[in-house]
């Protein structure tokens, strides 16, 4: 689905010129569960931008689902952006005075051809995967914040994206309701999504199939995890 070949990144500021990443190469499957992390000024930040397209390489190559994006406009990227990923942030970037439907509709907005029943069809379809029915017409901001990462969850999977990026998914949550969130997300990966976990926290990131932790802006290490184990840890 993604593959990498000696992607670099580099910031230029006048005369300064900062290498943001250096020969990054990597393969990511479909149906895959991969964490990244890595230290504040790793790359790790900048490798999400630019696997979900809102940033390109200095360098290198990157074919998404057999497209290299350097063939792309940006009206392209934006096209495929919104109809093949989905995004779970730590901030839940939701429109605090929208109602649950109307936040999981959004990505939905911008489909052209597709008819008013068949997107609420889709809206309640991604809304009943997370468990929030009952909260269909309640304003996001009323919402917990377990509640409001499931609406982002919702909208993240109401296109049916290929690959889902989760940006530190559970770092304004509390323990519980961070547990229910990597619960959904396994849930997801089970199902056959492919999943692009950032975070800080090691125990999440173990949570994954796979594990690749950024320094410097190169790849430290690109193993697999002990996801069992991990779950059993996270869960008891």
């Amino acid at each position: 689905m993604i593959a990498l070949r000696n992607l670099v990144k580099i910031y230029s500021d006048d005369d300064t010129h900062t290498t943001a990443l250096q020969n990054i190469s990597f393969e990511i499957e479909k149906g895959e569960f991969v964490s990244v992390m890595g230290p504040s000024g790793s790359g790790k930040s900048t490798l999400l931008h630019i696997l979900s397209f809102l940033d390109r390489p200095t360098s290198g190559s990157y074919t998404f689902l057999g497209k290299s994006i350097s063939d792309l406009s940006d009206i392209e990227l934006a096209h495929i952006r919104n109809k093949e990923m989905g995004f779970v942030f730590q901030s839940f970037n939701l429109l605090s005075r929208s109602s649950v439907y109307e936040n999981v509709e959004m990505p939905l907005i911008y489909s052209v051809g597709l008819p008013a029943g068949k997107r609420a069809e889709l809206v309640h379809k991604a809304i009943e995967s997370v468990g929030l029915q009952e909260k269909t017409w309640i304003e996001a901001g009323k919402l917990s914040g377990g509640q409001k990462q499931r609406v982002a969850i919702a909208r993240a999977l109401v296109n049916d994206p290929n690959v889902i990026f989760a940006d530190e998914p559970t770092g304004n949550l509390d323990s519980k309701s961070g547990a229910q969130i990597m619960e959904l997300l396994d849930d997801l990966h089970d199902a056959g999504r492919t999943i692009i976990l950032v975070t800080h926290e090691t125990y999440t990131a173990e949570f994954a199939d796979r594990f690749i932790r950024l320094k410097d802006g190169l790849v430290e290490v690109d193993e697999a995890t002990n996801r069992n184990a991990s779950k059993k840890e996270f869960f008891k």
